[in-house]
């Protein structure tokens, strides 16, 4: 049998639970504190004693991640969400110009999408398209400098140039490639190319999302 909650703790996590399930991510601690018209200690102390009592999970001490637990200790579906920047477009056909801009964040399933840090880039160009990879999906990207070959990768080239392809290593040069007939194989010194992270899952516009 679960603990039995007090009435603080139960009216923070029904206001995390509801806050939750309309915006796919939990309120800040001045959020909560300003919502329920209460200090930011006593949420934080309601906090502890849901983690306490098996309520809720938290990914680090201060982290915004907040996992809503079912009576079996796990995330409920609607409940373990967790927000990925997405950093900029990158060209999923001809490279083109990696600028340094955000486009704000995209929620994803954090059960599926594992890992310290995440970050997302929008796909345009169809050159990865029998891959699963289409323009407009959102491709999350787990932070990485190395590829093992075969792996989708997103790839800056010559400094300035970003582009997906599936990464392969020779003696002489890299080889970034498509997966679509009418693209060509491109192949580029070993200085050339800087691996930003490795592909590990999709999002297909507001509905849902993919695993890699």
């Amino acid at each position: 049998m679960r603990n039995k909650l007090t009435p603080a703790q139960d009216r923070v996590l029904e206001y995390f639970r509801q806050r939750i399930e309309e915006n796919g991510q939990a309120p800040s601690l001045r959020e909560a504190a300003g919502g329920l018209e209460v200090s930011h200690a006593a949420v934080a102390q309601a906090l502890r004693g849901l983690e306490e009592a098996g309520r809720i999970r938290r990914e680090g001490r201060y982290s915004r991640i907040v996992h809503i637990l079912n009576p079996a200790g796990e995330a409920a579906g609607s409940h373990r969400w967790r927000e990925v920047p997405v950093i900029g477009r990158i060209q999923a056909g001809l490279p083109m110009y990696a600028q340094e801009e955000w486009e704000g964040t995209v929620v994803v399933d954090g059960e599926l999408f594992g890992g310290p840090v995440l970050f997302a880039l929008r796909v345009s160009g169809d050159s990865m398209r029998d891959a699963g990879i289409l323009p407009g999906d959102i491709a999350v990207c787990q932070p990485r400098q190395y590829a093992e070959n075969g792996e989708i990768v997103a790839a800056l080239v010559h400094g300035e140039e970003a582009t997906v392809k599936r990464f392969y290593l020779h003696p002489d040069h890299v080889e970034l490639r498509p997966a679509n007939e009418a693209f060509e194989p491109q192949r580029y010194g070993f200085d050339e190319v800087l691996v930003q992270g490795k592909v590990v899952g999709l999002v297909r516009g507001p509905a849902g999302m993919e695993k890699a």
